[in-house]
């Protein structure tokens, strides 16, 4: 009878208790489910222990010492008049002379980059690509878009279009549509001023009509930020440099004469070219005219 009984314990315990923590476990797993989540901890991507890299702006005297990007302007691509002068064709390249010195920095290996580029070398140190060139263009001439964007696009090449806002939508030079276009292909929008004053006479009234309203007019057709600034004439002096800066532009270019000491990238140099020089004749220029 006694061993019956210790059989008998033993087979309900044998079943009752595995029921029993079954169910602890499930009310414990309920209990979980119902609780409000805790608000996840977000982790580092970096290990703590490691120091994130932080970008540090180059000082002027290391932004001078880099080897300068050419950096080509151009302003009419179109032939010749016979009513052109001579000092009107220095500013005015032939689109079969065009052409060829675009076929010629392509097949030479060159690679067209962008302001972005050009300010995070500078200032950055960032490397760019193998035989790196800039192409600009002044003055929003329509024939930049009829005839130089053609030549542009054949090798795969971006420019930088500096405009002069007076002139949008005028007989002879670019719309604001076209001027969208380039945009959203990928070239960039810069600004030229209103209506293509000296900077170096500018009061305060013409900070405000020559540099505020363009930029906000050229960021309004393009939605995108106006952060680059060609001066008129490539004339600029020191006195113009910290209210570009104070109106956000990253960088400045002028033309071909010496770089300010203090603030190289706000007269950044570029050279016209002419349109008496094919692409040999204009990379021979390149070459002597940046170091």
């Amino acid at each position: 009878m006694k061993n019956l009984l210790k059989l008998t314990a033993y087979l309900i315990g044998g079943f009752i208790m595995p029921v029993f923590w079954l169910f602890i476990h499930y009310s414990c797993n309920q209990d979980a489910k119902n609780k409000a989540p805790e608000p996840a901890v977000e982790k580092d991507i970096v290990p703590a222990t490691a120091t994130p890299a932080t970008l540090v702006l180059a000082d002027a005297a290391t932004i001078l010492n880099r080897q300068e990007v050419p950096i080509l302007c151009y302003h009419q691509i179109r032939n010749w008049k016979d009513a052109d002068s001579k000092t009107a064709r220095a500013y005015i390249v032939p689109e079969a002379i065009f052409a060829d010195q675009m076929r010629s920095l392509a097949d030479s290996g060159y690679h067209s980059i962008l302001p972005d580029q050009l300010y995070e070398y500078l200032a950055y140190g960032k490397p760019l690509p193998s035989k790196p060139v800039m192409i600009t263009f002044d003055d929003t001439r329509l024939d930049q878009y009829t005839a130089a964007l053609p030549e542009l696009n054949r090798y795969g090449f971006k420019g930088v279009f500096f405009i002069m806002t007076v002139s949008l939508g005028k007989p002879g030079y670019m719309s604001k549509d076209q001027v969208k276009q380039l945009s959203d292909a990928g070239h960039i929008i810069g600004s030229h001023t209103y209506d293509h004053q000296n900077v170096k006479k500018y009061v305060d009234k013409d900070w405000q009509e020559q540099i505020v309203k363009p930029s906000r007019q050229l960021q309004e057709i393009t939605g995108k930020k106006i952060e680059y600034f060609a001066y008129p004439f490539g004339l600029w002096n020191r006195e113009a440099i910290p209210h570009l800066k104070e109106h956000g532009f990253k960088s400045v270019f002028q033309l071909s004469t010496d770089r300010d000491k203090d603030d190289p990238l706000f007269t950044i140099r570029r050279i016209i070219v002419t349109g008496d020089r094919g692409g040999e004749g204009m990379q021979k220029l390149m070459k002597n005219s940046f170091h």
